[in-house]
């Protein structure tokens, strides 16, 4: 539900500047925004605090940021808090960014593998991926997971091509449980 709520929220606050010279500003104010709620964490305790009132926080938030941030991220921010959904900030600026990304042709990938990658394999994976979607250039991070156990997994947004040895495993394990003897 979390994640239904941070792609409706972070689509809403996409349409707002979709298209318009203010999409690269509102990314730049995003980034303001987050980088003062990391360096004052009581702030969103604050807004996470379950008996400080929503007229509180609103409040809060009016203050902390009419007029030091765009007009219209000021008022999404209300809007988040009003319908209490602070919690879920992160994931929707997540989501707004990676949409505004998108339209520039920036793919963002996670690829995930049993050990650090050497620069020819992340160079065969990336021209890989530019050749299977429509990506210009991609903004790619990549993760040591050695529960994997071989294998890569690739995660572009929602879309996962899980080719990890650990899968593989589990599936036939579900397979062979699946299996009826006698």
């Amino acid at each position: 539900m979390a994640k239904l709520a941070s792609r409706v929220y972070g689509q809403a606050l996409y349409e707002t500047v979709a298209g318009k010279d203010s999409a690269e500003d509102m990314l730049k104010e995003i980034e303001v925004v987050r980088k003062i709620l990391k360096d004052n964490p009581d702030f969103t305790k604050l807004m996470l605090h379950p008996s400080v009132s929503k007229q509180e926080k609103m409040q809060v938030v009016e203050t902390a940021f009419r007029g030091r941030v765009m007009d219209e991220l000021t008022g999404f921010l209300l809007t988040v808090v009003e319908k209490e959904r602070f919690n879920e900030l992160d994931s929707i600026f997540d989501y707004f960014t990676d949409r505004i990304k998108a339209d520039r042709g920036i793919g963002v990938v996670h690829v995930t593998s049993p050990m650090d990658l050497d620069i020819n394999t992340r160079l065969a994976v990336e021209k890989k991926i530019r050749e299977t979607t429509s990506y210009v250039t991609l903004e790619t991070h990549y993760e040591v997971d050695p529960s994997i156990i071989g294998g890569i997994i690739i995660r572009i947004g929602d879309r996962v091509a899980d080719a990890s040895v650990k899968s593989r495993l589990d599936d036939l394990t579900n397979r062979l449980l699946d299996v009826k003897l006698g």
